[in-house]
């Protein structure tokens, strides 16, 4: 027998699955009448299957009216002037269908985002890459015979030796070694000389504006193409992280090797792929739209980092953190949407990212537009309020005055030091989808509550 838990995550993948195919409209979904009150982390460029969206909004039919203003307006005005956001607060609601503002304060200030950086990262990534982008992990024919390299493709879930199964399905390492090992011996080759190419990325593997507890902590692993369980020395343990992903993933793929009857030389140095070097085995990533709704849904800060990395690439810089931000902006500028943006990195741990409101919520309206079909991920993707992700640890949603909205409000969280943010969507109790975006950046000790509490009044508005 189901527990009342589980048919509500089922409910949960319906309403993903069927938001995204029809009007969008989370309210018609899960609203209950009347409601029942009951930190956050190959070297070729990926093929794209499809180009940037710039399309307009359109008004679809069975939206509801638009939420009455002035007492819209009264509520969030009350509620940002609680202490515990600090000195410095930008807001805005934004109908989802015609991006008119139905509240805003401070909308176009660019505030530091944390997390929901993440927002603007997938987007570009989505509509640059085109959203059934996979990611290769290859082994290829070294330059001389009996030499083997392991090409990284950026594909920081490829799954080592001791991970468990989860969602997307992750390309496995040993996967690869088994294919590996099975073109080898039809070559009847059982001894080689491995190296491994990660070449794929450049630059500095932390970006600017990380502090210096991240890697340490857990927060995130050095960035390289060549990695496994996102750099943890334990899949299942957030920290410790290793030094070197690129060898860490190459020593664990001979042992690999070795248990599919392939000796392997002891030494398992860097190397380069040779151009157009016959491949001898490989493995794919789940589909981008996927990996961006586990990058929202998880705050993953090292798939949004990979994923600035893709994007600087398809548009024809090199892999770096920098030419990473400069392409998410560009990306962004194509879909009329990077007025005030300034970026350091992808994921949002950099403290010198500044985005407005204004930016987040239009681009999270966009998701929901039947005119952009490849931003659907980001929407779908969003963590929902008490249930999943981010917004479904626990923590959030629970006080009296935002727990009646629980299951109503999708949105992507952003936690830093002094920093909480929160952008996301919801449905009014007419029936009109909004999208909304509450950041504060001088915050006294947390404003965590006081953002559930607006968007809450938004979802019951």
């Amino acid at each position: 027998m189901l527990t009342t838990l589980a048919v509500l995550q089922a409910l949960t993948i319906v309403i993903g699955v069927y938001a995204m195919t029809t009007d969008f409209s989370l309210g018609a979904l899960t609203r209950q009448s009347p409601p029942t009150k009951p930190t956050e982390g190959p070297p070729s460029a990926p093929v794209v299957t499809s180009g940037p969206v710039l399309a307009q909004l359109s008004v679809k039919p069975g939206d509801g009216p638009l939420p009455t203003k002035g007492t819209l307006t009264r509520q969030l005005t009350d509620a940002l002037g609680d202490k515990a956001l600090g000195d410095r607060v930008g807001a805005v609601v934004l109908d989802a269908v015609t991006g008119e503002r139905i509240f805003a304060s401070n909308a176009d200030t660019p505030i530091v985002p944390a997390s929901t950086t993440k927002i603007v990262t997938c987007a570009a990534a989505l509509a640059s890459l085109g959203p059934d982008t996979r990611f290769s992990t290859r082994v290829v024919q070294g330059a001389s015979p009996g030499t083997v390299v392991l090409v990284g493709g950026g594909d920081p879930l490829l799954a080592g030796p001791s991970a468990k199964p989860v969602y997307p399905k992750q390309a496995s390492l040993a996967t690869l070694a088994a294919r590996t090992a099975a073109t080898l011996k039809a070559q009847n080759i059982r001894k080689i000389t491995l190296s491994y190419d990660s070449s794929l990325f450049a630059g500095s593997p932390i970006a600017p504006g990380w502090k210096p507890n991240y890697v340490p902590d857990g927060e995130a692993a050095p960035v390289y193409a060549l990695a496994m369980d996102e750099g943890r020395q334990n899949p299942r343990n957030r920290q410790p992280r290793v030094s070197n992903p690129p060898q860490y993933t190459a020593a664990a793929f001979a042992s690999l090797l070795a248990k599919q009857g392939i000796t392997v030389a002891r030494s398992v140095r860097p190397g380069k792929a040779p151009a157009g070097a016959p491949e001898l085995g490989r493995v794919d990533s789940a589909p981008l739209y996927s990996l961006v709704e586990h990058t929202l849904t998880h705050s993953d800060n090292d798939m949004a980092e990979a994923l600035a990395r893709h994007v600087a690439i398809k548009e024809g810089k090199e892999g770096s953190v920098e030419a990473g931000t400069k392409a998410v902006i560009a990306v962004l500028q194509r879909l009329g949407v990077a007025q005030g943006v300034s970026l350091s990195d992808g994921s949002g741990l950099s403290t010198l990212n500044r985005i407005s409101p204004s930016v987040l919520a239009t681009v999270i309206a966009m998701s929901g537009s039947a005119n952009q079909p490849n931003l659907h991920a980001i929407a779908s993707g969003m963590p929902i309020a008490g249930f999943s992700g981010t917004l479904g640890n626990g923590r959030r949603f629970t006080s009296r005055d935002s727990r009646g909205q629980v299951g109503l409000v999708r949105a992507k969280t952003g936690t830093l030091n002094n920093v909480n943010t929160l952008a996301g969507m919801a449905t009014t109790k007419d029936g009109r989808l909004v999208t909304f975006a509450f950041m504060a950046d001088r915050v006294p000790v947390t404003a965590e509550p006081v953002l559930d509490r607006l968007a809450a009044i938004v979802a019951r508005s």
